[in-house]
Order: C-alpha cells, then sequence, then structure tokens
C-alpha cells in the first residue's frame, strides 16, 4: 500500500479536524447507543413499547440507558491501530491493514478475558480500558473472523459468505484520513473488512461507507460524496448491489416527507448495503442530528448498526457541537471516546512532533507501543 503525503496543517484545520474527529467518533457511539435498546424489535414492537413516534430517547440496553454495542467497541479499535500504523512508519514498516487486524486481535481479547491483561505491556492504553471488557451483541463473523491471527485478505477473505454491517459499522475512522486520496481509503477499507467479512457486497459497503465520511469530513455535502464512492465502486467486482442500494437511498429523498416507512424499505434485506443505504436517507433527510438518528433506529432491521452509521456521518460532518448534549452526558464510554479522538486529531496533525525513528521511550509510545502486539 502506498504512502499518502503529509499534510501541513493551519490552526484552524487542526481545530476544525478535531472537531470532525470528535463528532464522527461520539455520533457514531450515541446512534449506537440509540439504537441498542431496539435492535432487536420490528417497528410494530418498537411502537408498542415506544409510543406511536418509536423510540426517540435513550432506551435501557446492557442494563443502563446510553449503552454502546459492539459497533463502537470495535470502532475504538480501528483508531488505536490506525494511529499504530503511523507510529510504526518511524521503523520502515508500512501496512496499514496489518496494524489494524493487531488491533482488532485486542478488541477479540476483550470478548473472552475477564479483564485487561496488565502484562502486555505492547496493549497500549486503549486495551487497557475495562469498561471494553463486555460482549456487546457482536456480530459472529467478527468473532470468527478474529478467532486466530491469521489475517483475511481479499484474495483469502475470512467468512467468504458473511454480508451483514458487522465490518461496515467500524469503519468509519477510515474515512477520518482527510490526507488521502479517497480510492486509498477506500482501499484500505475494504482490506480490513475483509478481514472478518469475506463477502463483496460486506467489504465494498465498508469501503463505499469510508469514502462517504471521507468527503463530509473534508468538507462535501454528502450527495457529492456518495457519487465520489459510487464512481470508486463500479471499479470493482461485486459492486451491484451496493452501488443498487445507494442508488435506492438518493431515489427515496425524492419521493417526499421521510417516513419509517421509506426506511423501512431501505432496510428490508438487512444486509450490510441495507444498513448504509438507510445511513446515507437518514443522514440525508434529517433535519438536523436529533431528527436523523431517531429515523435511523426506527425500522425492521438492525438498529444499532444504522444508528451508528448514520451518527458517524452526521457528526463527521456538523462536527461535534452539533451532538445533543443530553444524549453526549449519559453516552457511555464518552470520556474514552474523547481520548482516543484527540490522540487520533494530534498524530494525524502532529505525529513527527510525538515521536521519530530516533525516539525509543515517550509517553506517546508508551501509549501507542511500536511492537506487534
Amino acid at each position: 500500500m502506498n504512502r499518502p503525503a503529509t499534510a501541513i496543517w493551519g490552526r484552524a484545520e487542526q481545530q476544525d479536524f478535531r472537531s470532525r474527529v470528535r463528532g464522527c467518533l461520539l455520533g457514531g457511539a450515541i446512534g449506537d447507543a440509540l439504537g441498542a435498546g431496539v435492535d432487536t424489535l420490528t417497528l410494530d414492537e418498537t411502537r408498542t413499547a415506544h409510543g406511536a413516534e418509536g423510540v426517540t430517547d435513550f432506551a435501557h440496553a446492557y442494563g443502563r440507558r446510553g449503552a454502546v454495542a459492539a459497533a463502537t467497541q470495535l470502532t475504538l479499535f480501528t483508531v488505536d491501530g490506525l494511529i499504530r500504523a503511523q507510529v510504526r512508519r518511524d521503523t520502515g514498516a508500512w501496512h496499514p491493514p496489518t496494524d489494524v487486524h493487531r488491533a482488532y486481535l485486542r478488541w477479540a481479547a476483550t470478548q473472552s478475558d475477564w479483564g485487561p491483561d496488565e502484562r502486555r505491556k505492547d496493549n497500549g492504553w486503549l486495551a487497557q480500558e475495562e469498561w471494553l471488557y463486555a460482549r456487546r451483541d457482536p456480530s459472529v463473523s467478527c468473532l470468527t473472523g478474529l478467532g486466530d491471527e491469521l489475517m483475511g485478505t481479499l484474495e483469502k477473505p475470512k467468512n467468504p459468505t458473511a454480508r451483514d454491517a458487522g465490518a461496515v459499522v467500524r469503519s468509519a475512522p477510515f474515512g477520518l484520513l482527510v490526507g488521502w486520496e479517497p480510492q486509498l481509503v477506500c482501499q484500505l477499507a475494504v482490506e480490513c473488512a475483509a478481514q472478518t467479512h469475506g463477502h463483496p457486497t460486506a467489504y465494498l459497503s465498508a469501503g463505499a461507507f469510508a469514502v462517504i465520511v471521507h468527503g463530509v469530513a473534508r468538507g462535501d455535502s454528502i450527495d457529492a460524496a456518495v457519487q465520489r464512492s459510487l464512481a470508486l465502486l463500479t471499479q470493482r467486482p461485486g459492486h451491484q448491489p451496493v452501488t443498487d442500494a445507494l442508488g435506492q437511498a438518493l431515489g427515496a429523498v425524492r419521493q417526499g416527507i421521510p417516513t419509517p416507512g421509506r426506511v423501512s424499505v431501505l432496510a428490508e434485506g438487512g444486509a450490510a448495503e441495507d444498513s448504509l443505504a438507510v445511513a446515507v436517507y437518514c443522514a440525508l433527510v434529517g433535519e438536523d442530528v436529533r431528527h436523523g438518528l431517531r429515523l435511523a433506529v426506527n425500522h425492521d432491521g438492525p438498529s444499532s448498526a444504522t444508528g451508528a452509521l448514520c451518527g458517524a456521518l452526521l457528526g463527521a460532518m456538523h462536527g461535534e457541537t452539533a451532538l445533543p448534549p443530553a444524549w453526549l452526558a449519559e453516552l457511555e464510554g464518552r470520556a474514552t471516546l474523547l481520548e482516543i479522538a484527540d490522540d487520533f486529531a494530534m498524530e494525524m496533525t502532529q505525529g513527527p512532533a510525538l515521536h521519530g525513528p530516533s525516539i525509543t521511550s515517550s509517553a506517546w509510545l508508551t501509549r501507542y507501543p511500536r511492537g506487534g502486539g
């Protein structure tokens, strides 16, 4: 994989970027938490439980309000892997899919271990966060794909029939590599998705989502970002279900006032491309973040996934100040999300000042070790 060019950042650009990174990670987690309480319910069941408007606020899930599911856990480790990839460039090594895969293996350990292993000094700080050691309904494909240390690739993907949204929901951070060209962002997201989800519609949906996040994080409209993703997708075998789903999302926008019924039509397949279509549609028609997210979780499909995707997209577009303060206040893991968001923003804008080939010991290298663990 080619190395991207290094960008030069002004102060205002750094502040805007940090706000979008925070918005993307926090927004995705809010959407994840909003959908978690109704993830297995149909729209009718949701309305029976929460009223005619469906779920409009955090519902209890995993023993509390504002609890996040596996989508947020995995997204955190995607960020961790991307930071590690930048740090390991100092050694002359440059293969981000490997660093992201190692991060996903650290996530997999949280799904089986009782708690952090302090003896593993190369784990860094994120794997020491005790609240992450809880199983929050990850897709079976994520667990089996990361059940051993063998990394799936596009040539030999893990779980070649898996087409759920488990890989897409962890892919927003690839789009935050705003200094990269869109085709490189797409390629990285696709390669990392194939580590657990080998069906073309699953890994191409991840690539498309990353490109859309990338576009809005750079200031493009959602529509322009979707068009760019479509242009990149059409060059890849197996793209038709994904491009069709995105086309249906854009077409639904022109059908009039958004309704849960329209969302349910887009979501009804339950596959990765269907969740992507719901997220794009709700982000396009939502009057604000709150409205868009409520639309994104009230349907018959996987509400946690569609909420996470829509929230990440809206957060990357509008920045953290657009997120509802009441939801942020109750969000599980908010401090961790903010910490790693700021670390990512610092690494991408000030990396050479934090570490370099001649530095062997620093606080940054303690947080993000260069080792292979």
